[in-house]
């Protein structure tokens, strides 16, 4: 491990004791303000306030208004964040080389455009919290995987499983995980492949292996993804609105991933009628040849 210093900082804040005590003094008071706030609606009517404002605090506690406040009182914070952000950019790196290289061998690049994102502090915590770990980095190092991510955008579905299997053939890239939501869409109509690559990452005195989130799509899947994240935290919409809503997503899905099936197909197409078209004017051009010249070609 390259980074193992977890303590906090209590020059910086006011959090006392150690980080796993913390950490889980923080889940305790989560689940404590849930049981509390279900319990509301059993209690007398006169208690209900003071209940709800014991639930606030104890809310306020574990999702404090600036949760990455949190997070930057570990020793060391930055540096780790520094470290995903150099491993997005070896994965970017490689996919771009990858890119440049398949460019001069066909008619065009497979991959459209690539997008890196490294996550922030305060869904970092957030998702610590959600998933009952402790705040260190070494619980981050091991628990999150999407801490770093690469989008890649290709323009047909055959060309993200060439450029996955091209990256992960790299002797210096590991595969921790893929999740193929293309051949297995989500319930909701969502397609992408998604795949967990850890990579090692070379710093001035140490080597450190740093995990990656890539997700490939098409550019059909990628339209259909971005709006389907807006629609999915659109605020004061009623039950049945966002049912109607989730179901035409749903068929948008299928009429996107149908039109992704049939633009590799007329692609394809296009590619066999080119490839029959060199090899008829090949033969033409055989045909009017002198006899005594065809036995060269």
């Amino acid at each position: 491990m390259c980074v193992t210093v977890t303590t906090i900082n209590r020059q910086k804040g006011e959090i006392n004791g150690s980080s796993r005590v913390m950490s889980k003094t923080r889940i305790i008071l989560y689940y404590f303000s849930i049981f509390l706030s279900r319990g509301i609606r059993e209690m007398n009517v006169d208690a209900q306030p003071q209940f709800n404002q014991v639930t606030k605090e104890l809310m306020e506690k574990v999702n404090p208004e600036h949760p990455e406040e949190i997070l930057k009182q570990l020793e060391n914070f930055d540096v780790l964040m520094m470290r995903y952000e150099s491993a997005i950019r070896e994965v970017r790196t490689k996919l771009e080389i990858l890119n440049d290289e398949l460019a001069l061998t066909r008619d065009s690049s497979p991959i459209s455009s690539i997008i890196s994102r490294r996550k922030k502090p305060a869904s970092i915590y957030k998702k610590l919290i959600r998933q009952g770990n402790e705040i260190t980095l070494d619980s981050i190092k091991e628990n999150l995987n999407d801490v770093a991510g690469v989008r890649v955008i290709c323009a047909f579905i055959d060309d993200i499983y060439k450029v996955a299997k091209m990256l992960v053939q790299q002797d210096d890239v590991v595969l921790i995980e893929v999740k193929d939501y293309i051949n297995n869409p989500k319930p909701n109509g969502y397609r992408s492949y998604h795949m967990i690559v850890e990579i090692p990452v070379f710093f001035s005195n140490e080597k450190c292996p740093m995990r990656v989130e890539v997700q490939i799509r098409t550019v059909a899947m990628d339209f259909w993804a971005s709006l389907e994240h807006r629609m999915k935290y659109k605020k004061g919409l009623s039950d049945e609105v966002v049912n109607q809503i989730t179901a035409d997503l749903k068929g948008c899905a299928d009429t996107i991933a149908e039109t992704d099936r049939r633009m590799l197909a007329i692609r394809d197409r296009i590619n066999n009628l080119e490839k029959q078209d060199i090899i008829d004017r090949m033969k033409t051009r055989r045909a009017n040849m002198p006899d005594h010249m065809k036995m060269y070609n």
